[in-house]
């Protein structure tokens, strides 16, 4: 994204508001808190507040620029909106968060709504779980 994609989406260009949609369009983590981002900002010498992180990332939300997502431990973390829908896996031990689309799981779900008389506009689909890292080879189960 560009200064030209925050002004369609009405906001006025400034330094915390590109550093932040900077920070966002670069991170290896597409899922960031308000408080991943304020972290990377200080790192790379950025002296932009931690309220100001909060209210750039609403202001983002607003504007059709970001999701925010709340999962486990009911922290919320947002990510760029430019992929299109996808569904997510989250990891109940490290908190790791993986996206995936499966148009069975997409075709089920709409069929449900119509079955149930809703038109569908809009859904999310989160499943927790232990990823492969966190769980004991021999068992399978957690990690002690």
């Amino acid at each position: 994204m560009e200064s030209k994609d925050l002004k369609k989406a009405g906001l006025k260009v400034t330094l915390p508001r590109m550093k932040i949609l900077e920070m966002l369009e670069t991170s290896d983590n597409r899922h960031l808190s308000a408080e991943d981002v304020y972290k990377r900002l200080l790192d790379s010498g950025e002296d932009i507040g931690l309220a100001t992180v909060y209210r750039v990332l609403t202001q983002f939300e607003s504007a059709g620029l970001v999701q925010r997502h709340h999962f486990e431990g009911n922290q919320s973390v947002f990510e760029l909106d430019e992929q299109g829908h996808h569904d997510h896996i989250v990891c109940v031990e490290c908190g790791s968060i993986e996206e995936f689309i499966d148009p069975l799981i997409e075709g089920r779900q709409k069929i449900i709504a119509e079955e149930m008389g809703f038109v569908m506009r809009d859904h999310s689909l989160i499943i927790y779980g232990t990823c492969p890292a966190c769980r004991d080879p021999e068992t399978g189960g957690r990690k002690n």
